[in-house]
């Protein structure tokens, strides 16, 4: 006993050392990956105020949260006179990790404004309330307990086709851990109910947030995490690459989901309740928006994003995964938001068509990076084109 405890306690000493030896290189080496995101009593997590590190799990980026746990600069709640504010939300595009702040797509934009003088002499002043993987539900909530506090002139809602409308219906998004919006006698309602999740609650715990702690200050957890996070993703690469896609025509969501992808599964009309459901709240919520932003004296904005795969630069590329899909229009969803928009009197623009146009005119891929060109989120090059499109329609008199 006496010799298995020295070993084992040898062994524990090694672990140690080897330990030390890679958290100690690890900083030197300037390796962090921080954990941005924290639990959040109304929308289930939202960014932490104040941090900051290298985000690189796509491109390449130093990210500042600011203290009001927005991934921006610093703002003053009270609008400085003679100042056009806009208040950008939406997802992880809008968030735009990958990429500098200077370079997302909505600082492009607050410059190109300014160039145009689109509101005379005033100044532009944008404020990103992205947050990645958000619905229009969780913006909405945003938009009532965050947005408002800092009294925009204009808020424009940044819609993620192949994944906004899924994230707005629990049977697709397929967690109970954050607010949905449900019909209750023919009302939409918000429903909370995730505050009282085991899982909601334990992120809320003493344990969980010491465990928070350790992995801000160890550069070797933090680096075990991406690894694992690497792994997933990784695995559902191979996975995607064994596993051809059905031509057929699935009957029901769970077939469409499993054969397609959630993600794929937007580009076609909806075929079932579930997703005719997913739309119908989406919609809703995009109207009662709208109606809660005109009673506050302000200007309601929707712009519909890019997919990797519209905006393609290779048209064959696309013609391919349209017969694969069994797809006839990679601009349906956008197409139903537009219309959608042309109905109630919302101002809308709709990116996917002008941005596939750019690409293909010249040969570039507005989206990945690396050895990912054409998936994943937008590059330099398309938060440019994007910030600039959206930028060239405000000047043009969208809002007039």
């Amino acid at each position: 006993m006496t010799r298995l405890i020295g070993k084992l306690l040898l062994i524990a000493f090694g672990l140690f050392c080897g330990c030390a030896v890679a958290e100690i290189t690890l900083r030197v080496a300037g390796y962090s990956y921080p954990e941005f995101y924290q639990p959040d009593e109304s929308r289930g997590y939202a960014l932490r105020p104040n941090m900051e590190g290298w985000y690189r799990k796509e491109g390449e980026a130093y990210i500042k949260i600011n203290s009001d746990g927005l991934r921006d600069l610093e703002h003053a709640k009270q609008k400085p006179p003679d100042t056009v504010r806009i208040a950008v939300m939406g997802d992880s595009y809008p968030e735009a990790f990958p990429v500098p702040l200077e370079d997302a797509f909505w600082s492009v934009m607050g410059k190109k404004l300014e160039e145009c003088g689109a509101f005379g002499s005033k100044k532009i002043e944008v404020i990103n309330f992205g947050v990645s993987g958000f619905g229009t539900a969780q913006e909405l909530i945003t938009l009532r307990e965050q947005v408002w506090d800092y009294s925009p002139d204009i808020v424009l809602l940044a819609v993620t086709t192949n994944n906004d409308v899924s994230d707005n219906l629990r049977l697709l998004k397929k967690t109970d851990e954050v607010p949905y919006f449900s019909y209750r006698e023919g009302k939409l309602t918000l429903d909370d109910s995730f505050k009282a999740t085991r899982g909601f609650r334990w992120r809320q715990s003493a344990i969980s947030r010491f465990g928070r702690w350790i992995r801000d200050h160890s550069r070797l957890i933090q680096a075990i995490n991406q690894g694992h996070h690497g792994f997933k993703i990784w695995l559902a690469a191979r996975r995607a690459r064994q596993d051809p896609v059905s031509q057929t025509e699935p009957k029901d969501t769970a077939a469409a989901s499993e054969e397609l992808g959630i993600d794929n599964v937007i580009y076609r009309k909806p075929i079932d309740q579930t997703w005719n459901d997913a739309w119908r709240v989406t919609e809703d919520l995009m109207v009662q928006m709208r109606d809660e932003v005109k009673t506050r004296g302000a200007r309601f904005v929707v712009v519909t994003l890019s997919n990797g795969i519209q905006v393609y630069p290779d048209p064959n590329v696309r013609q391919i995964f349209m017969n694969r899909l069994a797809i006839t229009d990679l601009f349906y969803p956008d197409n139903r938001i537009k219309a959608l928009c042309e109905r109630e009197q919302i101002p809308v623009i709709t990116l996917a068509p002008q941005m596939q146009a750019y690409a293909e005119q010249n040969k570039g891929f507005l989206h990945g990076f690396g050895s990912n060109l054409g998936n994943g989120h937008w590059n330099l090059l398309g938060q440019r084109v994007a910030g600039e499109a959206i930028a060239q329609k405000l000047c043009g008199g969208l809002l007039n």
